[in-house]
């Protein structure tokens, strides 16, 4: 960054965070400019937890044959700019601030990029910030940190022109590089596949001698890579098709990029959800990924889904905001903006709280969770609500959280509208937890359940319950001035609760 005021604020040009105790953001828009696809990211919601408002992708190849010609390709470049022009006035149509664009390895590399990024700021008059390849790897690795702020590895982003690498660790980007390995590059390269993959191990060598090897976990960053892992996904069966926090041991990734290799891609590509463009690239990617665990041997490898577009934010975030949970920010924005009683969730946690008090750290944050999300779904028919209540968790852009906590999260939630799992359509998502946890979500989600309908308003000033496990008891003590609150539809989901402690209930009554 420069000195002056624009540059303060990098491509943005102003703050997008001027008041660190705000849990808001103010909508903002980014366009993406890469060698692969062109997309419009409009961010809003939790200022720590950013949504997806908006989000449009045209795939142009800009970095196809540039290898060969060192130019633009003709034909992205053209769509590339109608793309710019609807961006811009959806973004007017939105009554957005100015958009902010960046470009990335294409751009940055070709002979007529300064020449594309002229002929978008007079055609439609939005400059193009063009990021270097050392500083589009640190924006990716702080867009891993925005949603995974424990990250602890090396990021690895992949785009079609470019790959670059950087080690995140204790909430900082360390070391950082950029290759050429991004397939558009890779595929126009002369001889053929054996010397492609020849390259591509030259290249990873140099890369992990400056970089190091060993680390913890692998996190892919960039449209092919989440292309493989939807592969992955369908090979599996694996049950939740959500990419952010997938999962993968290196040994089961393994085979699964040698059944790449011999699957007719076009035969399952709608199976996945993957543009005949992207899937294109996908063999190519298989043979950079294959060599890059191979080479860096990281013990797991996992999926992001933030990448450049949410480290632009990350970048402004103060230091307190980056401190902030953001499944809690999550969780507390959309509480406030679609629950019956704002503020209720801090007071069912704190009644429900003595029954889970020995549970870990991990765990309590997760049924803090829930308390604050267990209303937010209330327009649903109540026929549904139970399934809105679980799809809502288990497929929400939400960060800082496993596919299990996901569904731990979702199943508790599904318990404070039904009563039993009998007749769903979810059993194989249940799968992904032991029956350990299954049970535990079933309690969590029947406490909410009893607590929630019990008193409207405070129901931990009103009663306080206990769990002996000892002796298997669950003891609710109710004050004289609240006894009439506990009828017959609050006993009865109290006896619910106390069976799936496997505890008899004892009720007292405060003189």
């Amino acid at each position: 960054m420069d000195g002056s005021e624009e540059g303060k604020w990098g491509p943005f040009g102003r703050p997008l965070f001027e008041d660190p105790r705000s849990r808001n953001l103010s909508r903002v828009g980014v366009v993406d400019i890469g060698s692969n696809s062109v997309r419009l990211v409009v961010f809003d919601g939790a200022a720590r937890s950013p949504a997806y408002f908006y989000n449009e992708k045209i795939m142009c190849g800009l970095g196809a044959g540039i290898s060969k010609t060192g130019r633009l390709n003709p034909e992205g470049r053209q769509r590339a700019l109608k793309a710019v022009r609807r961006f811009q006035l959806l973004a007017a149509g939105m009554k957005l601030a100015p958009l902010t664009a960046v470009a990335t390895a294409a751009v940055r590399d070709a002979e007529d990029g300064a020449e594309f990024c002229d002929e978008i700021l007079s055609e439609t008059g939005l400059r193009v910030h063009v990021i270097d390849g050392r500083e589009e790897a640190r924006l990716s690795a702080q867009g891993v940190l925005l949603g995974w702020p424990d990250a602890d590895g090396l990021m690895c982003d992949i785009g079609g022109s470019s790959m670059e690498l950087a080690v995140i660790k204790d909430g900082q980007v360390g070391k950082r590089i950029s290759s050429g390995l991004g397939p558009l590059k890779l595929e126009s390269m002369k001889g053929g596949k054996k010397t492609m993959r020849k390259h591509i191990t030259a290249v990873l060598e140099e890369l992990a001698e400056e970089i190091g090897t060993g680390h913890k976990r692998l996190y892919l960053v960039g449209g092919s890579w989440r292309a493989i892992a939807r592969l992955d996904m369908y090979r599996r069966n694996y049950p939740l098709t959500v990419l952010h926090e997938y999962r993968m041991a290196p040994k089961a990734l393994g085979s699964t990029l040698k059944w790449i290799g011999k699957t007719d891609l076009n035969e399952v590509r709608s199976h996945t959800g993957t543009s005949a463009t992207r899937m294109a690239l996908v063999p190519t990617a298989s043979e950079v990924l294959k060599r890059l665990v191979r080479t860096f041997k990281p013990k797991e490898v996992a999926v992001s889904s933030y990448g450049i577009r949410e480290g632009l934010l990350y970048e402004q975030m103060p230091e307190r905001l980056r401190q902030r949970d953001p499944l809690m920010e999550a969780c507390q924005f959309s509480e406030q903006k679609d629950a019956r009683m704002p503020g209720f969730g801090a007071s069912l946690y704190a009644f429900i709280r003595p029954i889970v008090a020995n549970e870990p750290s991990h765990r309590r944050r997760l049924i803090k969770a829930a308390c604050l999300l267990h209303d937010v779904t209330w327009r649903a028919h109540p026929d549904y609500r139970h399934e809105v209540c679980f799809d809502n968790v288990t497929r929400a852009n939400l960060g800082g959280l496993t596919h299990k906590e996901r569904v731990f999260l979702g199943l508790a939630l599904l318990h404070r509208y039904k009563n039993s799992r009998e007749n769903n359509r979810f059993d194989r998502v249940f799968e992904i937890l032991d029956e350990k946890l299954i049970t535990k979500a079933e309690m969590v989600g029947k406490a909410m359940r009893f607590g929630a309908m019990f008193a409207v308003d405070e129901p931990h000033k009103k009663a306080a319950l206990a769990w002996r496990p000892k002796r298997r008891e669950l003891h609710l003590t109710i004050e004289a001035e609240a006894a009439g609150l506990f009828g017959e539809v609050a006993e009865a989901r109290f006896q619910s609760l106390a069976n799936a402690l496997g505890a008899e209930p004892v009720v007292h009554i405060r003189n």
